[in-house]
């Protein structure tokens, strides 16, 4: 585990507005989705849980399908799937996930959000994008005054995070299973839960739910 030092910066958001213009490759994205989908939510997706929370989860950007349809982060595709069921496992979350945001779920000392709000073509911002929308992301943590643990799915949240507490890179390398230390606050990175990975073996449950078992027994 590493240990690094903190920068506090103030954030000038809390949340995207629905009709956010900040990215226009990503607005012209969700004007599309809007007109071929009316249906769907369709908009920048806010961080799901109670800022009174210890444990903070950064995903990279909403899924097409999942919670650019649904409105609630990791909400309707198969990496929501493994989120929750770890999530209800280990306590931070209580409830049944049925896929969908009026499923009565709710997060126990545990909250949600991404590295970018809005969802990207093909699942990949780009780094334009992500610094763009990191202001949310600094939003999100600066409203957390008890947040202790960050779980970090994938190298894009992981590095975007970093930023957002203004740390660098190289103090805090990426690796599964990997913990650094932030002042009070401790990030676990974790391989992103998405299909892909977990199809190709690069994540298997049993290694997500060793990053939430060590953060289970950090805060316990």
């Amino acid at each position: 585990m590493t240990t690094i030092s903190k920068t506090e910066i103030v954030p000038v958001a809390a949340e995207p507005d629905r009709d956010c213009p900040l990215c226009p490759r990503l607005a012209a994205f969700r004007a599309e989705a809007r007109a071929r989908e009316p249906g769907w939510f369709n908009s920048p997706v806010a961080s799901f849980g109670d800022a009174a929370a210890r444990l903070l989860i950064v995903g990279l950007a909403p899924g097409l399908q999942g919670a650019n349809r649904t409105g609630r982060p990791f909400t309707g595709d198969y990496a929501g799937d493994l989120l929750y069921a770890t999530l209800l496992e280990y306590g931070f979350a209580s409830g049944d996930y049925q896929a969908r945001p009026d499923d009565g779920l709710r997060l126990v000392d545990c909250r949600i959000s991404n590295a970018v709000r809005c969802v990207p073509p093909q699942n990949k911002p780009l780094p334009a994008e992500i610094q763009t929308c990191r202001q949310f992301l600094i939003a999100t943590i600066a409203t957390m005054p008890g947040l202790r643990a960050i779980v970090l799915l994938g190298r894009v949240a992981h590095e975007s995070t970093l930023k957002a507490l203004g740390l660098r890179s190289v103090a805090a390398p990426f690796a599964h299973g990997a913990i650094h230390q932030a002042g009070a606050i401790k990030l676990y990175d974790s391989y992103h839960c998405s299909r892909y990975n977990t199809n190709t073996g690069v994540l298997t449950p049993k290694m997500f739910r060793g990053v939430f078992a060590k953060v289970r027994a950090d805060l316990a």
